[in-house]
């Protein structure tokens, strides 16, 4: 019987060296722009970004999920309007999602 478990001495090492690349280019990342003056232009472009990030991930699985989806997200845009709470509004939207594949 094989143990599908046990840890090899090769992918512990691969591991190791993948986490210490990766941990490498978010260091040299920061400390790059760090040193590095950003224009007025680059830096309003920059202060886009976390929204269309968000809205890259949240668009195509709301046009896959169809007519639940396009209202869960409408649910959750209108609860964080009135009251600025993401856990609450994140739970309407998928009671929202939930309810209305229950009718549809």
């Amino acid at each position: 019987m094989s143990d599908w478990f046990s840890l090899q001495t090769d992918s512990l090492w691969t591991i190791a060296v993948m986490a210490i690349i990766t941990y490498g280019f978010r260091g040299g990342g920061y400390w790059l722009m760090g040193r590095v003056t950003l224009s007025p232009r680059m830096e309003a472009g920059l202060a886009y970004l976390p929204g269309a990030v968000i809205t890259a991930l949240v668009v195509p699985s709301m046009l896959e999920a169809g007519v639940p989806g396009v209202f869960g997200v409408a649910v959750v845009a209108v609860c964080m309007r009135i009251r600025p709470n993401l856990l609450l509004a994140m739970t309407a939207g998928i009671i929202t999602v939930w309810l209305l594949r229950q009718v549809i």
